[in-house]
């Protein structure tokens, strides 16, 4: 089962994923790749200042970072390297998600490398938002619609800068490798696999028809433990 993207899919396919939330899209995988149960999701919990953002649907772009230690480069090496990370941010099947590894350990989100600034040169690069388990700032004047998952909130940037990019990372319990289809939300985010992706709508609609009976008998004031065990026989055999 192929992870990376080699092609982009069809915008539909991107659009109907994003009408459901990242839980049921988890429902929905369990149905369509049952193996995948215990991998390819953050599985630690993430800060999300703004959780009435709709879902987000990209293709990841990763990159690491550290804030305690100075960078070692020279500052002309230093400038050419971000001008890449940047192209590297903007180019490539869009939309596209920046997936953040702090990689300064016991310290991640010691400095913040999201903040005002790079909210709105992500967004303007073609970013939907960044998970990380870094550090975030600068909330009031984060970039409008521009979702966030990160690991902390703090004041300051230190000496963040990108230690590399385009390699594999693991963010809060979740491995990404660049070009990754990304799902998420305030509750989390999961990897979907490209070949399986347009799978994927039709189990989550297969999922709220199932969860349907049981829901209405749990909101109904005729509730008994009998009408539950009906609802979950009718649950069952829904298909």
């Amino acid at each position: 089962m192929t992870n990376s993207a080699t092609a982009p899919l069809p915008a539909s396919v991107l659009e109907a994923l994003a009408r459901y939330d990242t839980p049921t899209i988890c429902n929905a995988m369990e149905i369509v790749a049952p193996e995948r149960r215990l991998i390819g999701y953050t599985t630690k919990p993430l800060v999300c200042p703004f959780p009435d953002l709709p879902p987000m649907v990209g293709y990841a772009r990763t990159v690491t970072i550290r804030s305690v230690l100075q960078p070692g480069l020279p500052a002309a090496e230093q400038a050419a390297r971000r001008i890449a990370y940047y192209e590297y941010v903007g180019t490539g099947f869009g939309p596209r998600i920046t997936v953040i590894q702090d990689i300064d350990g016991s310290d991640a989100g010691y400095g913040a490398f999201w903040g005002e600034v790079q909210s709105n040169v992500h967004k303007a690069l073609g970013c939907l938002g960044v998970i990380t388990d870094g550090s975030i700032r600068d909330i009031p004047q984060w970039a409008p619609g521009f979702q966030a998952l990160a690991g902390s909130i703090g004041p300051s940037h230190a000496w963040v800068h990108a230690e590399s990019f385009g390699g594999d990372v693991r963010v809060a319990g979740m491995t990404v490798r660049s070009d990754d289809l990304i799902h998420a939300d305030r509750h989390g985010a999961i990897v979907i696999p490209v070949d399986i992706a347009a799978k994927l709508p039709e189990a989550a609609e297969l999922c709220g028809r199932r969860e349907t009976p049981i829901l209405e008998i749990a909101r109904s004031p005729s509730f008994s433990l009998d009408k539950l065990k009906e609802a979950l026989k009718r649950s069952s055999e829904i298909h």
